[in-house]
């Protein structure tokens, strides 16, 4: 699974990514507004690859994609589809290093997800979780095509905003 746009090219995840992960998981970004997964070793991060994303590529056919500057092969973020249990649909999800935050790198690689699942997937309704806070997030996920519907109660009892296609 490769996925190309002007600026960026997004891939699946594998081992050899463990060290961006744990850096991209540990960034204020992520902290603030995915939240603490208890990322403290690189261990512990190729244990919740393993969990969250190679098994997800494995049971649903998608999941969250590394993405990186077509220029130079530099991961800059993650852009992906996460199937939730406790969601009728997948929600589009992304993620990026601070220093490449409003340069318009999620909108495009979301996009491209969001593209790749309706045509290659087939998925018909694609739903967003964010913070009620994150105006950024909001943004986007509007700027996607995406209308809020209401509520998500997140695992671990967060309420959060419910976006669909």
């Amino acid at each position: 699974m490769n996925i190309e746009t002007e600026r960026l090219l997004l891939r699946e995840y594998n081992l050899n990514d463990v060290p961006f992960i744990f850096k991209l998981m540990n960034s204020e970004g992520w902290l603030k507004n995915i939240g603490d997964r208890s990322i403290k070793t690189l261990e512990d991060a190729e244990a919740y690859m393993q969990k969250n994303y190679l098994s997800s590529y494995e049971k649903h056919g998608f999941g969250p994609y590394l993405v990186t500057l077509k220029e130079d092969g530099t991961p800059i973020g993650s852009s992906g589809l996460y199937k939730r249990d406790n969601l009728d649909f997948p929600d589009v999800g992304f993620a990026f290093l601070s220093e490449f935050a409003n340069k318009g790198y999620a909108y495009e690689s979301a996009q491209a997800v969001m593209k790749y699942a309706a045509e290659k997937l087939k998925l018909q309704t694609i739903v967003g979780i964010t913070l009620p806070e994150n105006s950024a997030s909001i943004k986007l996920l509007k700027k996607l095509g995406l209308a809020e519907i209401g509520t998500y109660k997140y695992e671990d009892g967060e309420e959060l905003l419910l976006f669909s296609t």
